[in-house]
């Protein structure tokens, strides 16, 4: 994977990680607000249950109380402890003796016209018979819950059963429900039959409807379900209250992550990254400018140029990326890289024209490369190349110390290898070195050759050379004047855009052929 492909990827995690942590702290913030309402829900209903369950006990502790009462039926001490129990007794609003389903007396009245109740609705699970009805001894129209014994009845205001002040921030409204028969025994506002037989059908625990929210708790023992209902909108205020929770939480997330990523991210763009990213991707190509001599103008040789391509097309001029690839340690990777291309591509051809050569320009850390001299060694055994086909650069300022470059130029040269000094008179080493050095050619910078006419620096160097046996190639011929001007000092050779600019493999091939067959003729 590239690091445009990389690079690409974590844009992409980057803004995740900056929406993610954000997303889902608004969703947890959401899922507490509803957990905390369906909470709150539960409890209120579990809070009804329990009075329900009050009231039931207490319904029960009463008939079993009158039943163990020795005094006979409606009796003066019998009815004085049926006054005594539903005056004593929270949710006990009337206390009836029986015979069979016929009310004889009442805790209310002592001598009330007799009075029938309907067959029971059910027996619940603990034996006492249950009604839910609007008939009574005393004439008033309104449902009232009735258990009774054989001789015993107690008569219980459905609301008792619910009567619980809910503990919540929004307002709650319940219902106790027969399961038995699908009855509403008690409401504390008018129900949702609908809802409720969705419920049902869908033997759910919790349903949301028109902006409300019910819960239902089913109790089997008791054949009763408690079902909560309220309005689902005061949920906006609890997301908010848990947005300011949750939220830091999440940008904080969010921070960290994007923090670490755009760390990551820059490290990918690095120049390093880069460079190192070109190199393993081949983006780095050798282009080859034929060296002519200027005495004929046959070709004898070309300098091996690296050209790197930018995804617009352009490419990179080497005055940038080689100072990148020498401070981030790469241009020993890219000097090896060169040298193989420089193989692949011209190796065959060097072979077949062993009087021609390819010079490839080194670094001073490249000098220093034992793997790059083995290399060399390794891909002139390989293409059948002899050592003085491959000529070896330098600029000046490589000779800055001449205690760690002179060592390796030596082996160089004992190796076969010729040695060139590039762009001489542009760096910063004393004269005086080239005395000292052991090589075999100084390259003319073609900020000299540009300015021939007015040059009185030129002229020396190029008399320097020949009395020190050195060859000279001058860099950047354009025109014929400059080439004339050239060849009467005594320059040898020349590369510029009058012969050619620096050409790929294929162009270079066919143009050096066409000037060789050009000169056996």
């Amino acid at each position: 994977m590239t690091t445009r492909h990389q690079v690409g990827l974590i844009t992409g995690m980057l803004i995740l990680a900056i929406l993610l942590p954000i997303i889902l702290s608004i969703w947890l913030a959401q899922r507490e607000a509803h957990k905390q309402f369906i909470a709150e829900q539960e409890t209120y209903a579990s809070r009804v249950l329990i009075r329900t369950e009050q009231v039931m006990n207490q319904a029960k502790g009463a008939l079993k109380q009158m039943d163990g009462l020795a005094a006979p039926g409606c009796s003066p001490a019998h009815l004085q402890e049926m006054r005594r129990l539903s005056y004593s007794w929270r949710y006990i609003q009337e206390v009836l003796y029986l015979d069979g389903l016929t009310a004889k007396c009442s805790s209310l009245e002592s001598n009330g016209i007799p009075f029938t109740f309907p067959k029971p609705d059910r027996i619940i699970p603990s034996g006492y018979r249950a009604w839910y009805t609007q008939q009574n001894d005393v004439g008033i129209r309104r449902y009232m819950a009735a258990f009774a014994s054989d001789h015993h009845m107690v008569i219980i205001d459905p609301m008792s059963f619910i009567d619980v002040i809910p503990f919540t921030h929004a307002t709650t409204q319940v219902a106790l429900l027969s399961t038995h028969n699908n009855r509403v025994l008690a409401s504390s506002a008018e129900l949702n039959k609908q809802a409720w037989t969705r419920i049902r059908q869908g033997n759910l625990e919790s349903l949301t409807d028109n902006n409300t929210v019910y819960t239902v708790r089913q109790y089997p023992d008791l054949q009763v379900a408690i079902m909560t209902w309220s309005s689902s909108l005061p949920l906006s205020e609890r997301l908010r209250h848990q947005l300011i929770i949750w939220m830091p939480i999440g940008v904080l997330m969010s921070l960290l992550a994007s923090w670490l990523i755009i760390r990551v991210l820059r490290r990918l763009q690095s120049p390093r990254q880069q460079v190192l990213d070109a190199l393993n991707n081949a983006e780095i190509s050798v282009n080859y400018q034929p060296i002519v001599s200027l005495a004929d103008g046959k070709v004898v040789g070309c300098e091996s140029l690296a050209r790197w391509k930018q995804s617009d097309g352009t490419y990179l001029s080497p005055d940038i990326f080689i100072p990148l690839a020498e401070e981030t340690g790469l241009i020993t990777q890219l000097t090896e890289n060169v040298v193989k291309m420089v193989f692949r591509d011209l190796g065959k051809w060097l072979h077949m024209h062993p009087e021609l050569h390819v010079s490839i320009n080194l670094s001073v850390a490249d000098f220093q490369s034992v793997m790059l001299q083995t290399l060399l060694h390794q891909q002139l055994r390989v293409w059948q190349v002899q050592p003085q086909q491959i000529a070896l650069e330098l600029t000046e300022r490589g000779f800055a110390d001449p205690k760690t470059t002179l060592p390796a130029i030596a082996a160089y040269r004992r190796a076969g290898h010729a040695v060139y000094i590039d762009d001489f008179g542009t760096g910063y080493s004393s004269l005086r070195y080239l005395q000292d050095l052991e090589v075999d050619t100084l390259k003319l910078d073609k900020s000299f050759v540009d300015t021939l006419e007015y040059a009185q620096v030129t002229p020396y160097i190029i008399e320097m050379a020949k009395t020190l046996r050195l060859n000279v190639v001058a860099e950047g011929i354009e025109t014929p004047s400059q080439e004339a001007w050239l060849r009467e000092h005594g320059v040898q050779f020349g590369q510029g855009w009058l012969y050619s600019k620096a050409l790929k493999k294929e162009a270079f091939i066919l143009w050096a052929e066409d000037n060789l067959r050009m000169h056996q003729s």
